[in-house]
């Protein structure tokens, strides 16, 4: 009789693979915003989209940088970076009770317990300097000629 109960909690353990897995599953919805809106952003990973704001799905384990751009602001990266989320620890630390190490260890692996940070990513973007009204920036470069020696009367030369 034991042996049963026994086997049918390694059955039930190896079904529910991890909590975390469970409950909060592999991916993560990431939200993409840019202030001012409308800017194009691209992460590291293949995703993109053409006007934010925008959503993405991404694997929770996956770490990546995503890069904006918009005509007339300078082009600007933010890293995502993975840590422990309060609810995945708590679905990791259910393992215990009843996914036991097969639990641990496919939330481990699924990255389940994790979060990315920061999440929603927002872009401050900052205006390129807008050029002079010849086109040449604010300034007219300075350009320094030297002068011919001044040849005095006494000097002249001589034919």
């Amino acid at each position: 009789m034991l042996i049963i109960r026994v086997l049918g909690a390694a059955a039930l353990a190896a079904t529910l693979g991890g909590c975390a897995t469970v409950t909060r599953g592999t991916t993560n919805q990431i939200t993409i915003s840019s202030e001012p809106g409308g800017a194009e952003a691209r992460s590291s990973l293949g995703h993109a989209c053409t006007a934010t704001p925008c959503t993405w799905e991404v694997s929770r384990k996956s770490e990546f940088v995503v890069t904006f751009s918009k005509e007339g602001y300078a082009e600007m990266q933010v890293p995502v970076s993975t840590r422990i989320a309060g609810a995945g620890a708590a679905g990791f630390a259910g393992n215990i009770l009843i996914g036991g190490v097969v639990g641990m260890g496919v939330d481990a692996a699924t990255g389940s317990t994790l979060e990315h940070f920061p999440n929603p990513v927002l872009a401050s973007l900052v205006p390129l300097k807008k050029a002079g009204p010849l086109g040449r920036g604010k300034h007219k470069p300075a350009i320094r000629r030297e002068r011919a020696p001044r040849v005095e009367a006494d000097e002249a030369p001589q034919s």
